[in-house]
Order: structure tokens, then sequence, then C-alpha cells
């Protein structure tokens, strides 16, 4: 794995592993308290040739801030490392910080990853294509707050969903999260 870098602008500091150097990039926001997307990450920069950097919160934050300064804190990353723009995604509430973050900024999104939606009142951006995964038992974030996502925005935005899983399918079955991921956004 690669190690956590920092990045310090105006007193904030914000952790992040960037791994890979692909043609897709990747930007893997975590759910507050914990991050089930290193095997994701790592498996998708190794495996699948993706760009991927994982951004986690403000040190000192305890991911206790609002989704918008999170979101601030993507963007400032992204332009950090000089991205234009990539695909933006995150687990739970590291999903409602990618939507927050595309709603925004949508110039600087090529679509959107949600694992395990968050039930929030935060439009779908038009037209990029969104990719929801989600566990089939996750207690945290029901599917239903995917699908229901899903059928704003049908005819860009799809569900797949893993079996027998709960809120933490991206820790418990990393390779089959990863590999649903890849093969969608090998398109891209």
């Amino acid at each position: 794995m690669t190690d956590i870098q920092f990045f310090e602008p105006e007193g904030r500091r914000i952790p992040f592993v960037e791994e890979g150097e692909g043609p897709v990039k990747l930007v893997l926001i975590p759910e507050r308290g914990q991050d089930a997307l290193g095997v994701v990450g790592h498996y998708l920069a190794e495996e699948a040739g993706f760009h991927v950097v994982r951004i986690g919160f403000r040190a000192g934050s305890g991911g206790r801030l609002a989704a918008g300064e999170h979101a601030e804190d993507v963007i400032d990353v992204m332009d950090h490392l000089g991205w234009d723009h990539s695909w933006i995604g995150g687990h739970g509430f590291g999903g409602t910080v990618a939507r927050t973050a595309v709603d925004a900024h949508r110039d600087r999104a090529n679509g959107l990853l949600l694992l395990g939606v968050e039930d929030v009142d935060i439009p779908l951006a038009p037209v990029l294509p969104v990719l929801i995964v989600q566990g089939s038992d996750d207690d945290v974030n029901a599917p239903s707050n995917g699908d229901a996502l899903q059928s704003t925005a049908p005819e860009r935005a799809s569900v797949k969903t893993l079996a027998g899983h709960g809120h933490l399918f991206p820790a418990s079955d990393p390779i089959e999260t990863a590999v649903i991921i890849e093969e969608y956004l090998d398109w891209d």
C-alpha cells in the first residue's frame, strides 16, 4: 500500500493516498470513522490500471465537518494533483461528500460512484453517469435509498447490489466491489 500524504492549504491538513498512473482517474472518499476503501482502491490502481486517489477527512475534524466543507477539500486535493476532472465517489457519508462535490463542481466530474447511498436531498448532476453499488443487507443505508436515487435518472444511473452484504461490503468483499467498479468504469 502507498503511504498517506498530507495537503495543507490554509492550515487544513487533508490526508490522501495516491496510487496508479492509468488514464481513468478516480477519487474515493471513505465513510466517516473508517476506511473500507483501501483494498478497493489498491486493486483498481494495481490490477485495473486506474489512477486512484483516496481522500480522507481533515486531521482533527473527526469527520464531523459538513459535507460541503469536505467537498471543497476534495476539489482542493484534485487541484493540488493537477486533476482537471475525474470520477468522484465515496462510501456512505463519503458518497454524500462526492454528491456535494459534483453538485458544486459539475465540470470537474466524469461521473459519480456511490457505495451505500445515504438518504439526503442532493439531486444528481445532469448528464453525468452514476454507478450505485450497495449491499442487500445494509442496515445503515438501506438499499431502497440507492433504488430511489436511480429512479430519478434511470437512463444514466445503474445499480449493482451485492447479495447478502451489509454496510461494510467494500471491506468484507473488496475484490467483488472493485471488479464491479472496474467493469463499469472501463468503458469510460
